[in-house]
């Protein structure tokens, strides 16, 4: 079973930036759609990203758009997901995901594996 282990998390002040890793034991995430979603308290899961199998194809929700960039290294089983110009309500707690599904999916529905996340705290 594939198991996905998120890390990079912590606290950063606004302006700043991080990078996330996440790394799948277990199994490969060659021919996978891997995904990044954010939940801070008292409000649903969020997309933020999405890349495709082969990483030609990348996905951001709105407010990521220009801030956060995805990428993948298939041979090393691990996906990014670096932040930049971060803000307070940046604050939440990172998952990243696997789908095997072909489509690029930007719903939590569309994922079938996840790691327990990461935390991101943007404060002062």
């Amino acid at each position: 079973q594939v198991q996905l282990i998120e890390s990079g998390g912590g606290l950063v002040q606004p302006g700043g930036s991080l990078k996330l890793s996440c790394v799948a034991s277990g199994g490969t995430i060659k021919n996978t759609v891997m995904g990044w979603f954010r939940q801070a308290p008292g409000r649903e899961r969020e997309f933020v990203s999405a890349i495709s199998w082969a990483g030609g194809n990348i996905y951001y929700s709105d407010s990521g758009k220009g801030r956060f960039t995805a990428s993948r290294d298939d041979d090393k089983n691990t996906v990014y997901l670096e932040m930049t110009s971060l803000k307070p309500e940046d604050t939440a707690f990172y998952h990243c995901a696997l789908s095997r599904s072909l489509y690029v999916g930007q719903r939590a529905a569309d994922f079938a594996i996840w790691g327990q996340g990461t935390q991101v705290t943007v404060a002062s």
